[in-house]
């Protein structure tokens, strides 16, 4: 496994991804796009090493039972967000123009140890592979061990938006501060228990001139007893090297110590 140690290009992409902390996921989300755009940054100027991603276009919700959304809104904030450990297999892929590079990698958390990972299988461009895949990954390691910008009151308002057609609470984010590791959207939840299904948005200021559009879509499931993300999809607009995309699946091995066969 590789140990890392936090990079000083990433202590302002602390947001949400990674772990199984519904709180510190989003940290690790943003820390995920942070890591594609900059490595993309960094293939066409060296200097600029940091950017961010975060949440994609805000949809039209259907406000049908404002109470519903209000009561899962206040589930959501109340619940016990600990971080789960867990092992698990990604693949992590990304595309700007005709580059392309995909990359397989055993990770795992634990309290003690933290996040680590090893890289299984490669291939595609070595630039994206190495500046952008494994910046991902090195990204959340870093905001793993910072643990800011979490979905909480002293970062965010949060507006319960009513119940949409898919039956979720819709509760609409509007970050206190306009900062690159704080974002703009939606958080779809389950009305009865408050848990997280989806992070959708666009990041609340962008990371530089050449990064722009910041969009993330963020899935999440119930494993067993725990809540953890399954998926994460961003998009921005690079200047001068056009649209970028990336994407990662989750496929877990083990969580809390149990055995998972394969996701839901």
């Amino acid at each position: 496994m590789r140990d890392g140690t936090p990079h000083a290009l990433f202590h302002s992409v602390a947001l949400l991804v990674g772990g199984g902390m519904l709180v510190l996921s989003l940290a690790l989300g943003v820390a995920c796009a942070a890591g594609l755009l900059s490595g993309l940054m960094r293939v066409m100027k060296p200097k600029v090493t940091m950017v961010l991603l975060a949440l994609a276009v805000v949809p039209t919700v259907r406000a049908t039972t404002p109470n519903a959304a209000d009561q899962s809104m206040e589930r959501f904030l109340t619940r016990q967000n600990d971080q789960h450990p867990y092992r698990a297999t990604r693949r992590l892929e990304a595309k700007n123009g005709s580059r392309e590079g995909w990359l397989e990698a055993k990770t795992e958390y634990s309290p003690s140890g933290g996040f680590r990972y090893q890289i299984t299988a490669e291939g595609g461009s070595s630039q994206i592979r190495t500046r952008v895949l494994r910046a991902v990954l090195d990204g959340e390691q870093d905001v793993i061990a910072l643990g800011e910008a979490a979905l909480a009151p002293n970062n965010y308002a949060f507006q319960p938006n009513g119940v949409d057609a898919e039956g979720l609470a819709n509760v609409l984010l509007s970050p206190k501060r306009k900062e690159r590791a704080l974002l703009s959207g939606v958080m779809f939840l389950r009305p009865d228990e408050g848990e997280l299904v989806r992070l959708q948005g666009r990041l609340a200021k962008n990371p530089s001139f050449w990064v722009r559009n910041v969009d993330i879509v963020r899935k999440y499931a119930r494993i067993h007893t725990a809540v953890m993300p399954v998926a994460i999809e961003s998009t921005a607009h690079v200047t001068f090297l056009g649209a970028a995309s990336f994407r990662m699946t989750y496929d877990y091995q083990e969580i809390d110590g149990r055995s998972i066969r394969s996701n839901p």
